[in-house]
């Protein structure tokens, strides 16, 4: 049940950002073994006027970046399967995106199961009652 909130530098294309949740729900499910069924994917656009790196805006370089948060629940993925899920991201996003620059971020939130939860059940509740 993984919500993933992915910023993307640029402006707003309802192509791309469909093209970019298809593939976060596919990554995240082949990887971290998510089930699609459950996966949220909310996808916004920053001007790249207003994205800085190095007090630079991505608009004098001509970049692409991209911030990618996926929460999950905690314990549930091991330490390898978040360093190929990093990676695949940041190769899957670089073609989507026509390359990115390496200050791009993907952040995984592994949120205690007592914390976390969708249609008002935590997923701890949800473990003590399958």
């Amino acid at each position: 049940m993984p919500y993933l909130h992915i910023q993307l530098s640029g402006e707003p294309d309802d192509t791309l950002a469909a093209r970019v949740a298809e593939h976060a729900t596919d990554l995240t499910a082949r990887l971290l073994g998510k089930d699609p069924a459950l996966t949220a994917v909310v996808v916004d656009f920053i001007p790249a006027r207003r994205w800085f790196i190095a007090k630079a805006p991505l608009s004098a370089s001509g970049e692409r970046s991209y911030h990618w948060l996926v929460t999950i629940t905690d314990e549930t993925n091991t330490k390898a399967e978040k360093a190929a899920y990093l990676a695949a991201v940041h190769e899957t996003m670089g073609g989507l995106l026509g390359g990115v620059a390496d200050h791009s971020y993907v952040q995984m939130a592994d949120v205690r199961a007592a914390a976390y939860g969708y249609g008002g059940v935590t997923q701890e509740r949800r473990y003590q009652r399958p």
